[in-house]
């Protein structure tokens, strides 16, 4: 029997006042903050991995509480490689509390939202395994 290969990735459900953030890739999908390990971080603990992603797409000034994994995603998307392949993508998805600072967006992320949780309606901007991601997630008590 074939075995199936997935990137692995941390993504991050990153609250305030009730709502939370998503970004807008450049290629016009709405994401969560976060992304896939490097090769190098094999032995790296996930929260360095959060915290270098955070950074990365939100900048070095966001502080924020990191909590546990509370969501666990399969995703499949097309790549912007050579032949675009599609890949499959296992992401964590933590809980976290946005504690302040400026978030600067990278160039990677021309746009954010804070969507309220209690109205927001997911299916209008996710698709695929973000999509049930965010869904079960909104859903949790």
């Amino acid at each position: 029997m074939e075995k199936d290969t997935y990137f692995v990735a941390v993504k991050v459900f990153l609250e305030h006042d009730g709502k939370l953030l998503i970004v807008k890739d450049n290629f016009g999908d709405w994401d969560l903050p976060g992304g896939r390990l490097l090769p190098g971080e094999f032995e790296t603990p996930l929260e360095e991995v959060v915290k270098r992603k955070l950074a990365e797409e939100l900048g070095s000034e966001v502080q924020y509480v990191l909590g546990k994994p509370v969501v666990y995603m399969r995703h499949e998307r097309k790549e912007a490689a050579p032949g675009n392949p599609t890949v499959r993508i296992f992401a964590l998805g933590y809980k976290a509390a946005f504690e302040g600072g400026d978030i600067r967006l990278s160039a990677r992320h021309p746009e954010m939202q804070w969507v309220d949780k209690h109205t927001f309606k997911p299916e209008a901007y996710f698709t695929g395994g973000w999509l049930k991601g965010v869904q079960e997630y909104l859903a949790l008590p």
